[in-house]
């Protein structure tokens, strides 16, 4: 027989969360050749943010809420509209966009 749970009287509250944007698609200028350097090519980033819970988010107050939207057009908009020569520049700076934040872990 399943054992049943009453969960309405706990009082632990999660203390971290994940948002995940996956597959996002985004054309840019990446690489050092001279071909690279003036053809866009495509990357395709798939971004994993833990970030702390505070209490006003679980009282359902926006203002402190992370929000993966106004991210992921940041995140649009720099790679886009950037020059990079290495990917790994370009990572870091999607790491830093992430990370901006105060609840990023």
């Amino acid at each position: 027989m399943p054992e049943l749970h009453n969960f309405a009287n706990m009082t632990a509250k999660p203390s971290s969360a994940a948002i995940n944007i996956r597959n996002l698609r985004l054309r840019t200028l990446i690489g050092f050749n001279p071909d690279e350097k003036t053809k866009k090519q495509d990357v395709v980033l798939n971004i994993e943010i833990h970030y702390a819970i505070e209490d006003s988010v679980l009282q359902d107050q926006v203002d402190n809420a992370l929000n993966y939207k106004t991210i992921t057009k940041r995140v649009i908009n720099h790679v886009e509209e950037g020059r990079f020569l290495l990917l790994e520049k370009l990572a870091s700076d999607v790491l830093g966009i992430c990370s901006d934040h105060p609840s990023v872990q």
